[in-house]
C-alpha cells in the first residue's frame, strides 16, 4: 500500500509535468532566462524559498533581498522559509499544482529529483559568471546532466565522529578508531544520565540510512549496487544494520527510536550523549544550550571497520541553490543568487554558523576576514577533519553517480522503517531487509523517467 500511495503521487507529478511541457509547446512564453546585461532595468515579482528558518542565516538573506530591492526599485522578492523535510513534500506536492517559487534552497538528493521531472532552469550561465573555477567539479556535477548545470553549492559541510574528550579523560579512554572501539567506548560511558551514543530511527527522517551508510562507505560498499537497485541484503550491509541494531540496544536511549536529525542532535547539545555523527552545526548547539561544555568538544574522523583500513570520508553535503523552470523571471533569480556570493555577504553568511558551513568557493577560507571568527579559531581542527571529509565524499548513493534512486534512498525512509521494524517487533534484520529492498526497487520501477 506504501509503495502505490507514493507511486501515485509521482504519477501525478509526471502527469503534471507533461501537461505544463504542453502548454509551453502550444502557448510560448517571452521569458528572459539568460543573466542580465549590466545596468539593465528588472522587473517582476519573485519567490524564494529556503530553509534557513531562523537565526543570522535567515536574517542575511532577508537583508541581502532587501538591498537587491533597493538596487532595483521594480522588483519584489517574497521569501518562504520551510524546515528542510517539509520543503521536501512541498516541492513535490507544488508540481502538480504548479505552486513552485522562483528560485530554492535544496539537498542534493533531492535536485536529481527535479531534474528528473524537468522541473530545474539550467544555470551555466550563472555559474559562469560566479567564476566556474572557483566551484568544486564535484558539488557542480552532482547537479548537472547532459552538460546542463541545475544547481550551484551554496555551502558545504559533511558528516564526522563528534566527540565528549572530557568523558573520555575521566575514564581514561582513547578517542575510537574503529566501530568496535566505538561500540565498546560508548557502551562504558552509557552511565550518570548520559548515554554513549544514541541511534535515531525516526520514520519522519533519513538518521537511520545515514548511520547505515557510514557503517557500509567504511567497508568499500555502497547502499545501490552498480545497476542502481538498493542493497540491503548483502554481508555487509547486514553487518552494518546488525552493528547500529546492537548499539541502539545497548547505548541508544529507547525513544530514540522515533527521533529526527533535530532531536538526535538536541541529545549531544544538552550534553546527554558522548558520541554523535554530523557536521559543524554542533558547535552552534553546544554553544546555544551547553556553553560550559564548549571546550570539551571535537571533530575526529569516521570509525573505519578495520584499524588498519584505509582512511575514507562518507557523506558530504553540497548544499544548493535552484532556478526553477517555471519562474517568469529565471534572468532577476539568477542575478539575486549571484549576489549571495559577493564576499563580504558570502562571508557574513558562513560566519553565521562558523565551521558548520564550509565555504563552497576556493579561497575563502584563507581570507583574513573569514580566519578571524573566534569560533573558527578555536575549531581548527574539527574545520580541518571537516574539509578532509567534505572533499572526498559524496552524497548518500552518490558514489555511483547523481541519481534518482539515491533520493529516494533518503527521501521516502523506508530504511527507518525496517530498523523500526527489526528493533519494536523483533524481526530478523534479513527479512525486514528484503521486505525493505523490495519496497524500494518496485518504488524506483514505478517513479524513474526513462
Amino acid at each position: 500500500m506504501r509503495v502505490k500511495k507514493l507511486s501515485s503521487l509521482w504519477l501525478s507529478v509526471l502527469a503534471s509535468m507533461t501537461l505544463l511541457s504542453a502548454c509551453e509547446k502550444t502557448e510560448p512564453q517571452t521569458v528572459n532566462i539568460g543573466m542580465p546585461q549590466e545596468g539593465q532595468e528588472l522587473s517582476g515579482n519573485l519567490i524564494f524559498w529556503h530553509s534557513f528558518t531562523q537565526g543570522p542565516r535567515l536574517e542575511i538573506i532577508q537583508q541581502a533581498a532587501n538591498e537587491f530591492q533597493q538596487k532595483h526599485p521594480k522588483v519584489s522578492i517574497k521569501i518562504e522559509t520551510f524546515s528542510w523535510n517539509d520543503f521536501y513534500t512541498k516541492w513535490t506536492t507544488g508540481l502538480s499544482s504548479g505552486n513552485v517559487p522562483d528560485m530554492s534552497t535544496a539537498l542534493p538528493n533531492q535536485v536529481i529529483e527535479m531534474i528528473n521531472f524537468g522541473a530545474l532552469q539550467p544555470i551555466n550561465d550563472l555559474i559562469d559568471s560566479i567564476g566556474r573555477d572557483k566551484f568544486s567539479a564535484t558539488a557542480i556535477n552532482e547537479g548537472s546532466l547532459n552538460q546542463h548545470n541545475y544547481s550551484l553549492p551554496l555551502y558545504s559541510h559533511a558528516q564526522v565522529m563528534w566527540v565528549r574528550k572530557d568523558l573520555l579523560a575521566k575514564h581514561n579512554l582513547p578517542v575510537p578508531q574503529t566501530w568496535q572501539q566505538l561500540y565498546d567506548t560508548a557502551k562504558i560511558l552509557t552511565q550518570d544520565n548520559v548515554y554513549g551514543l544514541s541511534v535515531p530511527m525516526g520514520s519522519n527522517d533519513f538518521m537511520a540510512t545515514r548511520l547505515l551508510n557510514l557503517y557500509v562507505r567504511s567497508g568499500g560498499g555502497s547502499l545501490l549496487t552498480e545497476d542502481l537497485k538498493v542493497d540491503l541484503t548483502s554481508p555487509l550491509v547486514q553487518e552494518g544494520i546488525k552493528y547500529w541494531v546492537k548499539m541502539y540496544q545497548n547505548t541508544s536511549p529507547r525513544d530514540s527510536v522515533n527521533y529526527n536529525v533535530l532531536q538526535q542532535a538536541t541529545l549531544f547539545y544538552q550534553g546527554k550523549t558522548a558520541f554523535d555523527f554530523n557536521s559543524g552545526f554542533q558547535i552552534g548547539g553546544v554553544k546555544a544550550n551547553s556553553p560550559q561544555l564548549l571546550s570539551e568538544i571535537d571533530a575526529y574522523p569516521l570509525p573505519k571497520r578495520h584499524i588498519n583500513d584505509p582512511d575514507y570520508a562518507a557523506e558530504t553535503s553540497n548544499i544548493p541553490l535552484v532556478v526553477w523552470k517555471q519562474s517568469k523571471h529565471p534572468d532577476i533569480a539568477k542575478a539575486f543568487l549571484k549576489t549571495l556570493y559577493e564576499k563580504d555577504r558570502y562571508i557574513q553568511f558562513l560566519t553565521a554558523v562558523p565551521v558548520g558551513m564550509l565555504p563552497a568557493i576556493k579561497g575563502i577560507s584563507q581570507q583574513e576576514e573569514y580566519q578571524q571568527n573566534p569560533v573558527i579559531q578555536q575549531f581548527n581542527q574539527a574545520e580541518k577533519v571537516i574539509a578532509a571529509a567534505a572533499e572526498r565524499g559524496s552524497a548518500i548513493g552518490f558514489e555511483r553517480g547523481a541519481s534518482v534512486q539515491a533520493g529516494m534512498i533518503t527521501n521516502q525512509h523506508i530504511i527507518e522503517k525496517m530498523f523500526q521494524d527489526i528493533v519494536i517487533n523483533g524481526t530478523d534484520s534479513m527479512v525486514a531487509a528484503e521486505k525493505a529492498e523490495k519496497e524500494l526497487n518496485t518504488l524506483f520501477e514505478a517513479i524513474i523517467v526513462n
